[in-house]
């Protein structure tokens, strides 16, 4: 267990390119929820309704949460480097605190616009701050029980998938927190919408953790390599356990009208909460792209590394942006302000209405200015971090 800070290291900036890419990435499913016509009627990875380039608009987008709690994970060791446990246990958990309030009242409000908070949202930042304060507590444990602790919840928690369907989903509240997605009523007219059951990824930010200590462990020449395998393997295991039907996901595959149909039924694996093969899947094509990362020196690769460098500050104005969009383009097809306020019974956003929106590619260019007009904010903020950073205030953002 290490108790004093080492030399500082420098940031990874490979790290920093798949993180921006599935920031990147995210922005897309974001900007589909907010204004693809079918967004709120359809399943885009419903084999039998969907298209080819809806299914992959949303499968592709599988990528980010998980890859992004790996790499806080990845990123706590990192600063373990440079601080002692003590430290770093602190910051953890003071942080994920900061990330779930944070997530109840910011984040909740920029997805649906409703001031008086009908319902709370725990989703994406909410499993990323409890992970934290979990992590926070357990680095004080020997480095050995925190890699079983991580593999055991990773490999594990899909055990719990027959006590539930046993159950037929009734299970007590604290359940649902740690495993099984659902809303509750927690006053009048205020609920709570537990979409990121938080077990599974606190077990994948462990994991993240322990990872970052063998991958810093090599030298450069040799990470690629290592990595590659390390990839190789998730996305074999993914192949072969799924293939199995037997343990790794709730729901079977079943071999569909033709073969195109079956793919798409095969690589649908649940997400909420990641199952085994999801994380699987999602983090082995995580780690094969980063096995093929050989510089980071390019025009392009640059400006994803922004993103990469501030993914709290950019995902926060993201939400914020689409949502003052997606009112205007409200607005602007016939409805009045005071209507989009009013919203619609048992609909938890304004301003929306199921079945009204754009079609596929309306929503891609809207998304590509999204993350274009957010770069020189993006931008600029890196720059202040990077220039202040005796400002311990911004560790936080």
């Amino acid at each position: 267990m290490l108790q004093q800070p080492l030399s500082s290291p420098k940031r990874i900036e490979s790290i920093d390119l798949l993180r921006g890419l599935v920031m990147i990435i995210m922005a897309l499913d974001h900007t589909r929820d907010f204004f693809h016509k079918e967004a709120f009627t359809g399943d885009p990875l419903n084999a039998a309704t969907t298209t080819p380039i809806l299914y992959f608009t949303r499968w592709i987008t599988h990528f980010c949460a998980p890859t992004f709690v790996f790499l806080s994970g990845m990123s706590a060791w990192l600063q373990h480097q440079r601080k002692t446990t003590k430290e770093l246990s602190w910051f953890l958990i003071t942080r994920g605190l900061w990330l779930i309030v944070v997530e109840i009242f910011i984040v909740t409000l920029g997805i649906t616009a409703d001031i008086h908070y009908s319902i709370f949202i725990l989703q994406t930042i909410w499993s990323i701050g409890i992970s934290m304060v979990l992590l926070g507590l357990v680095i004080h444990l020997p480095f050995k029980l925190i890699l079983l602790i991580g593999a055991v919840i990773v490999l594990g928690h899909n055990s719990l998938d027959f006590a539930e369907a046993a159950r037929k989903g009734i299970v007590p509240i604290w359940w649902n927190f740690l495993h099984l997605p659902t809303v509750f009523p927690i006053a009048d007219g205020h609920v709570v919408g537990i979409f990121y059951p938080f077990l599974p990824w606190t077990g994948l930010m462990i994991i993240g953790y322990c990872f970052g200590k063998y991958y810093t462990s090599l030298q450069p020449e040799k990470r690629n390599k290592h990595v590659l395998y390390i990839s190789l393997l998730l996305l074999l295991i993914f192949v072969a356990v799924r293939f199995s039907n037997i343990y790794g996901d709730p729901a079977d595959w079943t071999k569909q009208k033709d073969a195109l149909s079956t793919f798409l039924v095969f690589m649908n694996v649940q997400k909420y909460p990641p199952s085994l093969l999801f994380m699987c899947a999602t983090i082995g094509g995580a780690l094969l792209f980063l096995s093929f990362v050989k510089t980071t020196s390019g025009k392009l690769a640059k400006i994803i590394i922004v993103y990469g460098r501030v993914p709290f500050f950019y995902y926060i104005l993201h939400f914020y942006l689409l949502n003052l969009l997606h009112i205007l383009a409200y607005l602007s097809r016939g409805h009045s302000f005071a209507e989009g306020l009013k919203g619609i019974p048992d609909f938890p956003f304004l301003f929306a209405v199921p079945g009204e929106g754009y079609s596929l590619g309306i929503v891609y260019l809207i998304w590509i200015a999204v993350v274009i007009a957010l770069y020189p904010l993006c931008k600029w903020y890196d720059t202040y971090k990077t220039t202040h950073k005796e400002k311990k205030w911004l560790s936080y953002l």
